[in-house]
């Protein structure tokens, strides 16, 4: 082959290559505006999030701890006031399901004890039973030492307070604190919770047990994160850790077991959308990726598009007496699985699907305006709308952090109450 044949060759192969580069297909993802359905084109790595972290961004915490480092007053504020509430759980607990003054029918006080908080003594009966329900009205008798869901939730929010306070300072205090506080309530024999909720919420003269109960473990995911922290800087204990995977593993196996977990994952509300956020929390944390991938790939038909209109209005969470409150933590639910399904390794990608019926961001349209115009919300919402307005625009904030939104992201800036939890977790100026 002379020259001028080979130099001819080699400019028909580079025409070639450009060419076909030209051609390629982006991966394409509906969206729509103005309820006009268009397309956009995406790259298709563009949204993976990394494993480090189950429940959070690996990445932006990172960037924030480096900014707090550098003394950035976007964060310095916020850096402070969890370390003032680190310091505190320093000085609080241990906490246990044996300090609680009543016990389940089954005897054994290491079984997690809670009653229905909307259910009340029947007064046209004696001995008022059995109770009944007031909606959105929290009886008082349902609370306090008797039953283990407030120490569970002092529990809970010390080790994510604690175990953020070392992700973030470094302070191998806090770390000691946090498995300490893990080890009381989830591994030493004497006080350990048994890995069921059989017995919460419970309705006197009714039920021993409901699957309703489920949701008061939503925090088992500041759990998870905490385990992680402590693993990211080789400060958990090979025997502890193990320990405390097999009770989430135990645990993630009556929720998808158990008579009252095949309830939970069957209701219509934001019950089944919080059952299934703490289930794939647990399938990604134990690295069973495949199953996590399963029930996202199904999220959309069975909980997206059954809960959401295609107005946007979610009709469930619209019948409560907080209807607003109760909307704002189903979409929050949704969200958070749209989240997961941007993962390494999994890539379903709930947030961008789009429907004739509904989906998350006509969900998210439809709850819009009410920022501005509160007043005009025609449904029940007992209780402070001023209130209920910031936890939506908390909302709004915080997705917009998590899924990369900057429109939803500016909303928060007007906010006159952001929690300095989610200044550090959900950063909107990264």
């Amino acid at each position: 082959m002379n020259k001028n044949t080979l130099k001819a060759t080699l400019l028909l192969v580079v025409f070639i290559i450009i060419n076909a580069s030209g051609q390629k297909k982006e991966k394409t993802v509906g969206t729509y505006k103005d309820d006009v359905p268009t397309i956009y084109s995406t790259t298709p790595n563009s949204y993976i999030v990394d494993n480090k972290l189950t429940v959070y961004d690996y990445k932006l915490l990172s960037q924030v701890k480096l900014a707090i480092r550098e003394k950035d007053d976007d964060f310095l504020p916020a850096y402070k006031s969890l370390i003032k509430a680190a310091d505190k759980a320093l000085k609080e607990g241990s906490f246990s399901v044996m300090t609680k003054k009543q016990v389940a029918v089954s005897n054994n006080k290491h079984d997690y004890l809670s009653l229905a908080p909307y259910w009340w003594p029947d007064p046209s009966k004696d001995d008022g039973l059995p109770w009944v329900r007031k909606d959105g009205k929290i009886n008082p008798l349902t609370r306090g030492q008797n039953v283990d869901e407030p120490v569970k939730d002092k529990m809970i929010n010390n080790v994510k307070m604690l175990s953020l306070a070392y992700f973030f300072s470094g302070d191998n205090t806090y770390a000691k604190k946090t498995k300490e506080l893990l080890k009381v309530w989830f591994v030493d024999k004497e006080t350990r919770m048994n890995p069921n909720l059989n017995y919460a919420q419970g309705v006197p003269g009714s039920s021993t047990g409901r699957c309703f109960g489920i949701i008061e473990f939503s925090g088992i995911t500041h759990i998870i994160t905490a385990i992680e922290i402590l693993e990211l800087n080789n400060s958990l204990e090979p025997n502890l850790r193990n320990e405390l995977k097999a009770w989430l593993k135990s645990y993630l196996n009556w929720l998808q077991t158990s008579e009252l977990g095949q309830l939970e994952k069957s209701r219509k509300n934001n019950h089944a959308t919080l059952y299934e956020v703490q289930v794939v929390a647990l399938l990604l944390f134990l690295n069973r990726i495949e199953e996590a991938k399963n029930i996202l790939s199904s999220i959309v038909e069975k909980l997206v598009e059954t809960q959401i209109e295609a107005d946007g209005k979610q009709p469930h969470e619209l019948q409560r007496t907080k209807s607003l409150t109760y909307s704002i933590l189903n979409l929050t639910g949704l969200s958070k699985l749209a989240f997961f399904g941007r993962k390494d390794g999994v890539q379903i990608d709930i947030w961008n699907y789009r429907s004739n019926t509904g989906d998350l961001q006509k969900a998210y349209d439809y709850l819009l305006p009410f920022l501005k115009t509160p007043d005009q919300w025609s449904f029940k919402q007992l209780g402070s709308m001023e209130n209920a307005v910031e936890k939506l625009r908390r909302m709004f904030r915080n997705t917009g952090s998590m899924l990369s939104i900057k429109e939803y992201c500016k909303l928060g800036h007007n906010t006159k109450k952001v929690d300095h939890l989610d200044i550090l977790l959900y950063p909107c100026n990264r």
